[in-house]
């Protein structure tokens, strides 16, 4: 079986100075590489850097920012819309099968909070 994921990115940054793109890992990774299995008899210490992690390769498709100098602007929540489901409908195209989406927000919070984004994760399997 094959499990992959892909992540949407959409700016909520005011007057569009924001970056909404759909990002998806062109390399595998294995995350044994990266555990560390900790007990009160080991220090668990694991030899892998954070930079060992890094993706190098990967494609970035453009979206458009939630807010424009004008405020929301809800042509561009369309047309993200549409280019998202350009990308899913590929994917069930090619055999994947959604198996869920995650969504959230982070921003920084507080009275002058001009900061967040809107994140989407999409999770595939296909096979057995």
């Amino acid at each position: 079986m094959e499990f992959t994921s892909f992540t949407v990115i959409e700016s909520i940054i005011p007057n569009g100075v924001g970056r909404s793109r759909i990002i998806n890992a062109l390399e595998p990774r294995d995350y044994k590489e990266f555990t560390t299995v900790k007990s009160e008899d080991s220090k668990g210490r694991n030899k892998s850097k954070r930079g060992d992690i890094r993706v190098k390769n990967y494609e970035e498709t453009k979206l458009l920012n939630f807010f424009n100098i004008g405020g929301i602007r809800f042509q561009n929540i369309a047309a993200n819309d549409a280019v998202i489901n350009s990308r899913v409908t590929a994917m069930l195209n090619e055999g994947w099968e959604i198996v869920n989406i995650v969504a959230g927000v982070e921003s920084k919070g507080g009275e002058d909070d001009s900061n967040g984004i809107y994140i989407t994760r999409f999770y595939f399997k296909r096979g057995n």
